[in-house]
C-alpha cells in the first residue's frame, strides 16, 4: 500500500517527525541541496563548455539564467528518493520556512518530477501538534522567495567569480571574494586601521575609599569647579579635545592626595532616583549568536550547530529568524511558568509583545524560544542533549521566560562628597550605587557584555545611608595613572552585531561568514578578538581603490534590501541583476582587461611601517610565501602571530636585524644565483634565487638537517643541500630510478611508488647505490611502532561526544576527535589551548565539509 512520502533536509529532522507520524508516513531526507550551481570546471556538462558563460554557470546573455548540476554526490541520493517516491501516494515537501528552504524544496519538485499531488509543508517547530498543524494546512512552493534566493545565489557567484580572480593575479592564488565577506573583512582592516594610527594619552586622577558606617569608594571628578579629564576627553591621536576639563599629571595627582591627607569630606548632594529595568526581547538568530559569544564563549557557527541539532531534535522552535514575537501558545506557555517557579509577583497583568523586526527580516516566524505548548525546563533538556546543547537550551529558556516577566525595581543614587585641600583647593569626589528592590526578571536572567572587565547595568552596587550635610572620613586617597586604550577589536559576537546594524547580510550567513573569512585566511583569532591579516589589509585596500561600491556598505545595504524585495515580489530580479551586471559601473565594466591594467600588485601588497632613525623606510609587502619586511636590501618575514598594530618601527627593525633571520651565504658557481639562508613555516631552509617580481616560478629549496642551524650553516654545505633530492643511481634489475629525498617525516629514498625511510639525514648525500638496494631488499618497515601519543587531552566534543586530544601532525599541531581534525590557526597555542577553542576548530573544520 503507497504511503505519502515526506522529504526534509536532514537525517535528524527525519527521524524526530518520522517518530511523530509512525508507520502511515515515509520520511526521508534530501541532506541540503541536492542541485546547484557546478561548483568546478570539471562538473559543466560537455555541451555547454563551449560556452562564453560556462565560467560563471549563468547564463548572463538570456536573463542571468543558471546551469543547475547533480553532483556526483549527490547522484545516489536523488536515486533513492525517486525509488521512494515511485511507491508514494503524494509528496509532501517539507524543508525550512525560509528563502534556501524554499529553493531546496523547488528543486526537489524540478529534478524529481513527481507524478503524485504536491504539497509544500511548513512548520518553526518539531513537535507533534506542529507537523499535525502542517499537515493539514499545506500550501504550494512560493515562487517570490525561489525567485529571491535564487537572485542571491547568482549575485554571489557573480560577484565570486569575477572579483576573485582579480585577487589572484593582483594579490595572491586561492583567495576570495564575496559580497558579504567582504563587507565583514573590510570592517576588521578599517578597525585595526584604527588601532595603527591610535596614539596614547596619560591623565591621573584620584581614587579614595571612604567611611560612614561602612567603607565606600570614590573618584575624583573636579578640582576648583573644573571637571578632571578623563579617557572620553581626549581623541584617537592622544589630543585633549575639550578646554572645559583640567588634566593631571603624576605630580599634580601626588600633591593633591598629600593636601587632602588628614581633611574630613562633606556629603554635599545626594540625588536618589527609582530604578526600573524592563526585560530583554527573546532571542533573534543575531543576538543568540552575541549572547552566546558573550556569555558562553561560542563562536558563531559553533552557536549555530547546537541551535540546528535543538530545533532538529524538537527542543526549540526554528533558529533562523529576524522575529522577537512569540505565539500565543509561547506566551500561556511562559505565563504559566513563571506563575510556577517564581509566584504571582513576578507575572506582569498581560503578556509582553516584541513584535518588533529588524530590517528585512524574512518569514513569519517566531522569535527562538523553547518548542511546544509546555516548556521543558533545562534539567529535564540537559539529561537528554550533549553539554554545548544543555548550555544553550538554557540560555534560550532563561531569555524566553525572562522576557515575560516583571521589570526589576530599585533605587540608584548620585553621591557628590568634595572638601577644601590645605592648598586652599576644592576637591570635588563623584560614587553612585544601585539597589535592587524587587528582581523580577533578573531572576531568571542577566545579560553578558563584550567587555568581561565592564561593570553590567544589572549588578547591584550598595552604598551607606547617606544624606547632605554628612561628614565623611578619608580612609585613603591614592593617585592613580591611566592610559587612553585603542577600540577594541571585534569579536564574533560584535562584529554580527556590526554587520546588522550596517544591514549586511542576514540570520542565515552569519555563521558562515565569521567561518569563511577565518578559513580564508582573512582573520585570525587571538583569544576571542578577530586579528586582520596583512592579506586581508592588501584585499581591502586593492578592493576600496579599485572596486569600491563592492565593499561600501551603505551600497552591500542597499543590495539586500532590493533583494528583500524581490522576495515579495516588488521588484523583479533579471532587471534587478542586469543593472548589476551590466550597468554603467557595473561588475562587468569593472573587471575589465583595461581596467585590471591601472592594478600595480606592488602598490597594492605594499604598506609603509614608517622610517626608522637612520631615514631607511621600511616596508611590510604581503607575497606569495608570506608577508615579509623590507628595508633596502634587508628583508625579513613577519611572524604569522604578529598583529598588524603591533608592527613598530622598533619591532619592524628587531626583525630585520636578527641574527638568526634570512641571510645571504654567496653565490652559487653553477647557477650564478645567490645563495639564502631563511626561516620558513615549517624550519629553517636554503633558497637558491631570489623571487622575481610577478614571477610564478618557485626559487629551489631545501631543508636544513636538524643538526644545523641558520647562524652557522655555510656555503659549501647549502650547496650540497641543494643536490636534494639527489638521484643514487638505477636498480639493475628494472631500470627504475632511485632518488634521496628529505620530507617532513624525515629522510627517505624511493623507487617508483616504493619508498623507505632511512636513519639518517646524512646519509641522503653519501649513500651509494648498493646501499639503497640493500635496503630495497628488506621487508619494508612502518616508521615507527605505535601512533605517538597524544600532546594533550581535552575532553569529550560536545557534537560527536568523543574524546578530543591535541596531536602533532605532518602540517603542525591540531585537534582531532578522531572523526574530524581541525590545524591550530594563526594566534593558537598548543601550550595554551582551551577545550572551548579546540571544539571551535573541530566545528569550524566540519562546517567548511
Amino acid at each position: 500500500m503507497s504511503k505519502p512520502l515526506i522529504i526534509v533536509e536532514s537525517p535528524a529532522k527525519a527521524r524526530t517527525i518520522a517518530s511523530f507520524l509512525g508507520s502511515d508516513y515515509v520520511v526521508t531526507s534530501s541532506v541540503g541541496h541536492i542541485r546547484d550551481l557546478p561548483s568546478k570546471a570539471a562538473d559543466i556538462p560537455a555541451k555547454y563548455k563551449g560556452e562564453s558563460w560556462a565560467r560563471l554557470a549563468v547564463d548572463v546573455d538570456n536573463g542571468f539564467e543558471p546551469l543547475y548540476i547533480v553532483s556526483k554526490e549527490k547522484r545516489e541520493t536523488v536515486k533513492e528518493l525517486k525509488r521512494l517516491l515511485d511507491d508514494a501516494s503524494a509528496l509532501y515537501l517539507a524543508t525550512d520556512e525560509d528563502r534556501e528552504g524554499e529553493a531546496i524544496a523547488w528543486h526537489l519538485s524540478e529534478v524529481l518530477k513527481p507524478k503524485v499531488p504536491v504539497q509544500r509543508m511548513v512548520f518553526h517547530e518539531i513537535t507533534p501538534s506542529a507537523i499535525a498543524e502542517a499537515l493539514n494546512n499545506p500550501r504550494q512552493i512560493d515562487d517570490k522567495l525561489v525567485d529571491a534566493q535564487e537572485a542571491r545565489r547568482v549575485l554571489d557567484r557573480l560577484y565570486g567569480y569575477e572579483v576573485s580572480p582579480v585577487l589572484w593575479r593582483k594579490v595572491k592564488p586561492k583567495l576570495s571574494a564575496g559580497r558579504v565577506q567582504s563587507v565583514a573583512t573590510r570592517i576588521v582592516v578599517e578597525r585595526e586601521r584604527e588601532r595603527i594610527a591610535f596614539r596614547t594619552a596619560s591623565y591621573w586622577d584620584v581614587e579614595g575609599e571612604f567611611s560612614k558606617d561602612e567603607n565606600f569608594g570614590a573618584k575624583l571628578v573636579s578640582v576648583d569647579q573644573t571637571r578632571v579629564a578623563s579617557g572620553k576627553d581626549f581623541s584617537s591621536v592622544g589630543e585633549i579635545t575639550r578646554k572645559d576639563v583640567v588634566v593631571l599629571n603624576e605630580e599634580d595627582a601626588n600633591t593633591l592626595v598629600t593636601a587632602l591627607a588628614g581633611t574630613t569630606m562633606t556629603v554635599r548632594s545626594v540625588d536618589a532616583k527609582p530604578y526600573t529595568r524592563k526585560p530583554y526581547a527573546p532571542f533573534r538568530t543575531s543576538t543568540l549568536q552575541q549572547e552566546a559569544g558573550h556569555k558562553l564563549r561560542f563562536s558563531s557557527a559553533r552557536t549555530m550547530s547546537a541551535a540546528q541539532r535543538l530545533y532538529e531534535n524538537g527542543f526549540i522552535t526554528y533558529m533562523r529568524t529576524d522575529s522577537t514575537s512569540l505565539s500565543e501558545t509561547a506566551l500561556a506557555a511562559a505565563r504559566s511558568q513563571i506563575t510556577e517557579m517564581y509566584g504571582a509577583d513576578y507575572l506582569p497583568d498581560k503578556p509582553r509583545q516584541y513584535a518588533k523586526k529588524v530590517k528585512g527580516a524574512q518569514e513569519a516566524h517566531e522569535a527562538i524560544r523553547p518548542a511546544g505548548d509546555s516548556f521543558k525546563t533545562p534539567d529535564v533538556v540537559s539529561a537528554q542533549v550533549n553539554d554545548d546543547e544543555a548550555r544553550l537550551y538554557d540560555l534560550i529558556w532563561k531569555r524566553t521566560v525572562a522576557s515575560q516577566m516583571n521589570d526589576a525595581r530599585g533605587e540608584s543614587v548620585q553621591v557628590r562628597l568634595g572638601t577644601t585641600a590645605t592648598d586652599g583647593r576644592d576637591a570635588e569626589f563623584a560614587t553612585s550605587g544601585k539597589v535592587i528592590h524587587f528582581p523580577g526578571f533578573l531572576r531568571a536572567y542577566v545579560e553578558g557584555s563584550d567587555d568581561p572587565d565592564a561593570e553590567l547595568d544589572d549588578q547591584e552596587r550598595p552604598l551607606p545611608n547617606l544624606s547632605e550635610g554628612d561628614e565623611v572620613a578619608v580612609v585613603s586617597l591614592e593617585a592613580k595613572g591611566h592610559e587612553t586604550k585603542p577600540p577594541a577589536r571585534y569579536t564574533e559576537a560584535s562584529l554580527v552585531r556590526r554587520l546588522e546594524e550596517l544591514g549586511v547580510g542576514r540570520p542565515s550567513t552569519y555563521a558562515s561568514i565569521m567561518s569563511t573569512i577565518q578559513n580564508r585566511g582573512y582573520v585570525w583569532k587571538k583569544g576571542s578578538a578577530l586579528v586582520p591579516s596583512f592579506t586581508a589589509f592588501a584585499t581591502v585596500g586593492l578592493l576600496e581603490d579599485h572596486f569600491p561600491n563592492l565593499v561600501d556598505y551603505a551600497f552591500t545595504a542597499k543590495m539586500e534590501s532590493d533583494l528583500d524585495e524581490i522576495s515579495t515580489g516588488n521588484e523583479d530580479p533579471k532587471p534587478w541583476l542586469h543593472k548589476f551586471y551590466f550597468g554603467e559601473t557595473g561588475l562587468k565594466a569593472s573587471v575589465a582587461d583595461d581596467r585590471l591594467e591601472e592594478i600595480d600588485p606592488r602598490v597594492v601588497n605594499s604598506f609603509t611601517v614608517g622610517t626608522d632613525d637612520l631615514d631607511r623606510e621600511i616596508v611590510a609587502r604581503v607575497g606569495q610565501y608570506g608577508p615579509y619586511l623590507q628595508r633596502g636590501e634587508d628583508r625579513a618575514s613577519i611572524p604569522e602571530d604578529l598583529p598588524p598594530d603591533e608592527l613598530t618601527i622598533e619591532r619592524a627593525n628587531e626583525l630585520l636585524d636578527a641574527p638568526s633571520g634570512d641571510k645571504i651565504l654567496g653565490t652559487d658557481i653553477e647557477t650564478g644565483l645567490t645563495v639564502l639562508a631563511r626561516s620558513g613555516r615549517y624550519g629553517p631552509y636554503i633558497q637558491l634565487g631570489e623571487i622575481e617580481e610577478g614571477s610564478k616560478k618557485k626559487p629551489q629549496t631545501a631543508s636544513l638537517f636538524k643538526s644545523m642551524s641558520l647562524d652557522d650553516v655555510t656555503l659549501e654545505q647549502a650547496v650540497e643541500l641543494l643536490k636534494i633530492p639527489r638521484v643514487i643511481g638505477l636498480d639493475p634489475e628494472d631500470d627504475q630510478e632511485i632518488t634521496a629525498l628529505n620530507g617532513r617525516y624525515g629522510p627517505y629514498i624511493k623507487k617508483g611508488s616504493d619508498s623507505r625511510t632511512i636513519e639518517s639525514e646524512e646519509a641522503l648525500l653519501t649513500m651509494t647505490l648498493d646501499e639503497a638496494l640493500a635496503i630495497f631488499k628488506e621487508p619494508k618497515r612502518r616508521r615507527g611502532q605505535q601512533a605517538a601519543a597524544p600532546l594533550k587531552e581535552l575532553g569529550d566534543d560536545p557534537v560527536s561526544g568523543k574524546p578530543v586530544v591535541l596531536k602533532n601532525g605532518r602540517f603542525g599541531p591540531y585537534v582531532t576527535d578522531g572523526t574530524t581534525n581541525g590545524s591550530l590557526r594563526k594566534g593558537d597555542d598548543p601550550e595554551t589551548i582551551t577545550p572551548d577553542r579546540a571544539f571551535e576548530l573541530l566545528q569550524m573544520r566540519r562546517d567548511r565539509g
